[in-house]
């Protein structure tokens, strides 16, 4: 993992996922845009702003996004009965995707199911096309997603929080 975060790098988030027979979900095709900061500033890169559980986010330049890591710990077994990502290998490379592009690099390139051991980790990019489909089995899928970025923000922006 060292050799994919620069050594500025900082925890700026960590969510969990918790999905089960009693919590399920489906998650369709999508690229994780926005980030988690401090307050709003007046940029003309940064769109999208929004509030979630009274935390702030904005999508910032896409510049920001292309340096960002998730890092998924794993705390169950998790394959395709229990929610396993889907991904489309390769979309972090082109970018912010629309709907059309979105399409186009499904059909070229597939979705590949990514099974994960208990304790194993899942490394990727936010803007890699990411998918999940609702548990169908008894068992959980608990997941720790931790995003890493680097210590810095373009535009006045201020992370939330930042670790390390």
């Amino acid at each position: 993992m060292l050799a994919l975060l620069p050594r500025d790098a900082v925890a700026v988030q960590c969510t969990s996922f918790i999905k089960g027979p009693a919590n399920n979900w489906l998650v369709s095709l999508h690229q994780d845009l926005s980030i988690p900061v401090a307050e709003r500033v007046e940029s003309t890169e940064c769109s999208g702003w929004s509030e979630k559980e009274g935390e702030l986010y904005v999508r910032p330049p896409a510049a920001v996004l292309e340096r960002l890591l998730a890092v998924r710990v794993h705390l169950d077994d998790c394959d395709e009965s229990n929610g396993a990502i889907r991904v489309v290998p390769g979309s972090h490379k082109y970018g912010r995707l629309n709907s059309a592009n979105v399409a186009g690099l499904r059909e070229a390139h597939g979705e590949v199911s990514v099974p994960v051991a208990r304790g194993d980790a899942m490394l990727m990019r936010p803007l890699l096309l990411h998918a999940s489909s609702k548990c169908t089995g008894e068992r959980p899928r608990r997941v720790l997603h931790f995003v890493y970025g680097p210590r810095q923000l373009p535009c006045g922006l201020r992370w939330r929080t930042a670790i390390g």
